[in-house]
């Protein structure tokens, strides 16, 4: 693989004019294609739960209650909203909103059985569409805003909530993502001390996420991949592409100031840190990809789409950086030698993590321990609108919802009863039904049945008296479905499934936590093979998986002690006591064991170079952690500014990813891959590059032996390996 990167690179950066132009036209051709993609349309499924058998009969026999909805509070401070002007407004609001596109039906808070507070001052008005939550656009949520908010004209307050508000609510302005790009640059130019290393390494890096953009965009509707999934590739894509093109920018500034040619030390560059880069990128897809394991239709696909986004920067890296190279070859030299010489720095750090290698371990691991223990207190779940900014139009709704009807309105249950048609006895079983389920504690009111219109099945409303995140919620749904509801119906025909939005969120995090473990087994097993590849080794992959776990233990640690705990939550404006929502986890543990593994890949390849050129254990370990522990450092403090710059985003699932993503890489990057990795490789000396000859008889060979690609514009009798 070595040979061949360096061979690309020869040539791309020898030929860079009609390199760049040849690549002009691809982007081109991709953004065309793009442009007669479409947007797919989001699997909100979860295969095989109770909640998906209730949508399914919904959408079979009550459309309406499988569509996409809303919530429109409209409310007032004083007096009632029966006031002549103030229901007049209401009214012609409302008659507004059901002239909308697609809406099917607006709920009458002044007809019978109309959602009006007792004081009469709050109302609730259900909005349902006859599309479902994946074909709504975001013009169908800005349509609604509008015809709700005329009622203001008659002095009514008038607040939202719901998937087709969260839509018109979206914000365009990628604040997160310019935060992170102005933090790259500082920390890149502090790191090169060189304007143009800066620009080659950060336009390289943003053409990447260009390129995965326009792939998304062009692949969306033919995979189904989520909306979502671009905004994970952006997030991914920006912080690993900032970092495979600063290893290999690195990487030629050294070759270049050891006195190679620009193609050869362009050559070198793919050669080594390129073969890092793609060994590293396909870990992250592998691992990323593991998300279908989960068996969540929306979940895998966002793998796929963020894997896309990795694959679009690792080719960017090692196509884009060298027509770069030698476009800006005379830029890119360094000025002063010292610059991309060995860090006398970590040097040192490296002899004293060495010197005493199980005291390195041990204080590493106690420090990951102390993170991760936080996590034995984690409940899954999914925070709801009352975990929103207090200025948002969702958290008011949310607010004065609770406030008028208790907070149990914010999630209601929705008991899909499938029943025989002509059963004379129907009734009556329906009633005592509803009297059981009414019964239970917990549960505030219970509406009666509504039956389809072909009979076939009918809909019952349960609110409870708790809020949906609220882990009282998630035990009155499981005594509704193990207890009430089967003996409710025991002697009956009644088929009886819980759904609605808060029994769907608790079905998704159980999904979600029953295969987990074989995700991790997945994505572990097949990132060990591949560094068994790429290192030739078979204690260094095993042992690199064990720490990989730690960290991220330590990274869901985190994130329990803010969000759960509350430790420093206020100081990123989240609340306290909020559930940790069922896919971060695996999120998480998919993206940070991939992103490890890179630095993992990073520093472990110039201890084997050094290795490899004759250094001792402990010498080629010293030796390896002052050529890349400086990038390596750099290269994490400007993933976990990226990660971290998305915590400004008002949205608490964002602000959950961010930071758990930011510190993770924090923490692996300062206690795993800068102290703890160089003392276990120095402890396992040589043994730490044995592979049984078996194992490396079966195994493909994908070399990072980059050093050992021999010049071509020296002469013949100078033409081998250029020591680094």
């Amino acid at each position: 693989m070595s040979a061949l990167l360096a061979r690309i690179a020869r040539a791309l950066t020898h030929h860079w004019k009609r390199s760049l132009v040849a690549a002009l036209v691809v982007v081109a051709l991709l953004g065309v294609a793009a442009g007669t993609g479409g947007r797919a349309a989001d699997d909100f499924g979860i295969p095989g739960t109770e909640t998906q058998q209730a949508l399914d009969l919904f959408k079979a026999h009550s459309p309406a209650f499988a569509g996409a909805d809303a919530t429109v509070v409209f409310s007032v401070e004083d007096g009632t909203l029966s006031d002549g002007e103030r229901r007049a407004a209401i009214e012609e609001a409302i008659g507004q909103i059901r002239g909308l596109d697609h809406v099917e039906a607006v709920a009458d808070p002044f007809g019978a059985g109309g959602a009006l507070s007792r004081d009469g001052r709050i109302a609730n008005v259900s909005v349902r569409y006859d599309v479902e939550a994946t074909d709504v656009e975001r013009e169908d949520g800005e349509a609604l805003e509008e015809a709700a908010r005329s009622a203001e004209s008659g002095g009514v307050d008038v607040s939202m909530r719901g998937i087709v508000v969260d839509l018109g609510q979206e914000q365009e302005a990628p604040v997160g993502e310019l935060i992170g790009v102005a933090i790259a640059i500082i920390l890149l130019t502090l790191l090169f001390r060189s304007a143009a290393a800066m620009g080659a390494t950060l336009l390289g890096a943003l053409l990447g996420v260009v390129i995965g953009q326009i792939l998304l965009t062009a692949l969306a509707k033919p995979l189904g991949l989520p909306a979502f999934a671009s905004t994970i590739a952006v997030m991914l894509g920006l912080g690993a592409g900032i970092d495979y093109a600063l290893l290999i920018i690195g990487r030629y500034r050294e070759q270049a100031a050891a006195g190679d040619s620009v193609r050869d030390a362009s050559a070198k560059a793919a050669a080594t840190a390129g073969a890092s880069v793609v060994a590293a990128g396909l870990i992250v897809m592998v691992a990323i990809a593991g998300l279908l394991v989960i068996g969540i239709p929306m979940i895998g696909k966002m793998g796929i789409g963020a894997a896309i986004g990795i694959a679009a920067v690792v080719v960017s890296a090692i196509t884009i950086l060298p027509i770069m190279i030698g476009a800006f070859a005379k830029r890119l030299r360094p000025k002063k030698p010292e610059h991309v010489q060995p860090s006398p720095a970590f040097s040192r750090w490296g002899e004293l993590v060495t010197r005493k290698p199980w005291l390195s371990i041990a204080g590493g691991v106690v420090l990951l321990l102390v993170f991760a223990f936080p996590v034995t207190q984690m409940r899954l779940g999914q925070p709801d609108d009352g975990n929103q900014p207090t200025t948002r139009t969702q958290r008011i709704a949310y607010d004065k919802l609770s406030e008028g009807f208790g907070a149990g309105s914010n999630g209601p249950f929705l008991l899909a009863v499938d029943i025989p048609r002509g059963d004379t006895q129907t009734r009556a079983q329906l009633t005592r039904l509803e009297q059981a389920v009414g019964e239970l504690p917990g549960v505030a009111a219970v509406m009666p049945a509504m039956v389809s219109e072909d009979g076939e099945m009918a809909t019952i409303t349960a609110i409870p008296t708790t809020a949906p995140q609220d882990s009282k919620t998630s035990d009155l749904l499981e005594q509704m479905r193990d207890e009430t509801i089967p003996a409710a119906t025991a002697e009956t025909p009644l088929k009886v499934y819980v759904g609605g939005n808060t029994a769907g969120f608790e079905d998704f995090s159980a999904k979600v936590a029953s295969r987990l473990p074989l995700f991790i087994a997945v994505v572990i097993g097949l990132s060990v093979l591949l560094l068994m590849a790429a290192f030739r080794s078979l204690l260094i992959p095993l042992v690199s998986a064990v720490f990989n776990l730690l960290s991220v233990l330590a990274a869901y640690g985190v994130v329990v002690a803010v969000f759960q705990e509350g430790i420093g939550a206020s100081l990123i404006g989240a609340d306290t006591g909020v559930p940790i929502v069922s896919f971060i986890p695996v999120m998480i543990f998919a993206i940070l064991f991939g992103l490890s593994m890179d630095y993992n890949v990073f520093l472990l390849s110039r201890i084997h170079e050094a290795y490899n050129e004759g250094d001792a254990p402990r010498a080629s370990v010293i030796h390896g952690v002052s050529r890349i522990g400086k990038v390596i450092l750099f290269a994490g403090l400007i993933m976990a500014a990226v990660f971290l710059a998305f915590v400004t985003q008002p949205d608490v699932t964002a602000k959950m990813m961010g930071l758990g993503l930011g510190l993770a890489v924090l923490i692996d990057v300062l206690v795993v891959r800068l102290v703890i990795a160089p003392a276990v490789v120095t402890l396992m000396g040589d043994r730490a590059w044995w592979l049984p000859g078996w194992l490396d008889r079966i195994m493909p060979n994908v070399s990072l032996e980059g050093h050992l690609v021999e010049n071509v514009d020296r002469p013949a009798a100078e033409r081998e390996p250029t020591p680094v």
